[in-house]
């Protein structure tokens, strides 16, 4: 089987983004921007079939899993029993996919499929919402948020600005970045994914500038950096992803203040805003709740039954969940 994967390029980048709106996909984890920012933690390799299909595998320890293949619908069904045969005869492992998109999982039919078990990772479901809703905080739904932009326009009157940030500005967000992970890290608690991936990733994307295709702008405060917001577009699903939004927690109103202002100065086009998801943390699902979602993406677990050793990639996953977890796994 003559597949190469490689890790992804930041020259690539703009060669592999239009491969992720090919089909009806409304997930963040299915982005150009997505792959960069986690290729060290997840190890992620792709292989280009030129103008046809973009596919990716990622790797944790012994653990090997895939991506659902990024390409037209048509092509869907034999792009993904490409990838399974890659698992099969060149891992010499059942075909596994964490995050598949439902999208996907309905066009392939793999609920119907006894050959599949498929599980949807319920804390991993992106949060979506009206665009213009998020840019006008209208009603009485939004009151509170309303209010305290409101509230931070007074106090800083005069005194901020939201700045579309350049290449040249990099300097500006990692020293943000490194205050901001000092105090994080201090209480970064088991089953959050680990912040310096994250910080590294970002680190990437800005030492790269503008070949990684992005979007991001900031809040400052007297000329200091004091928020800032990733993201990417879609356009196949007029959707604007947020990756990263980051903040100085001791300045109220300073996420809700960027949160708009992002969407208003670099998404005006945006129909849809996939705000990505919770992981389970009950603190992150308040605060994602609280922006009043029109909906989910919801993401499921794919794993092929009909191949040997199926089960002991199931008991990995299991107890994989439980360490992050804990005991609540065993309830699920």
């Amino acid at each position: 089987m003559d597949l190469t994967f490689t890790r992804p390029l930041a020259e690539q980048s703009s060669e592999i983004a239009p491969y992720f709106s090919l089909r009806p996909n409304k997930s963040c984890d299915s982005g150009a921007l997505d792959t960069y920012l986690w290729a060290e933690y997840y190890n992620t390799k792709i292989c280009i079939i030129k103008d046809r299909a973009l596919l990716t595998i990622m790797q944790n320890g012994e653990e090997y899993f895939a991506a659902m293949p990024y390409c037209r619908e048509e092509d869907l069904r034999e792009y993904f029993e490409l990838t399974k045969r890659y698992f099969n005869e060149i891992l010499k492992k059942p075909l596994k996919i964490y995050l598949a998109d439902e999208e996907a999982v309905t066009a392939l039919s793999l609920m119907e499929d006894e050959n599949f078990i498929v599980k949807e990772e319920f804390d991993f479901k992106d949060y979506l919402y009206d665009a213009e809703e998020l840019r006008s905080l209208p009603g009485k739904k939004f009151h509170k948020k309303k209010n305290l932009v409101n509230k931070f326009m007074r106090e800083y009157e005069g005194r901020w600005e939201y700045r579309t940030i350049r290449c040249e500005d990099k300097l500006l967000v990692w020293d943000f970045l490194d205050r901001w992970y000092e105090e994080r890290a201090e209480t970064e608690t088991e089953g959050e994914v680990s912040l310096e991936y994250e910080v590294k990733g970002i680190h990437e994307v800005l030492q790269n500038c503008f070949l990684i295709e992005h979007r991001i702008g900031g809040i400052f405060i007297d000329g200091r950096l004091e928020a800032f917001s990733i993201g990417a577009y879609n356009p196949r699903e007029r959707m604007a992803c947020i990756d990263i939004e980051k903040g100085n927690p001791r300045i109220p109103g300073i996420y809700q203040i960027i949160n708009q202002q992002f969407l208003l100065h670099e998404f005006p086009e945006a129909k849809i805003v996939n705000r990505e998801d919770d992981v389970g943390l009950p603190g992150l699902r308040k605060a994602k709740e609280s922006y009043n979602p029109i909906g989910f993406e919801r993401k499921y677990m794919v794993l092929q039954k009909d191949f040997a050793g199926y089960e002991k990639e199931l008991t990995d996953q299991y107890e994989a969940e439980v360490r992050q977890y804990g005991s609540d796994a065993q309830d699920t």
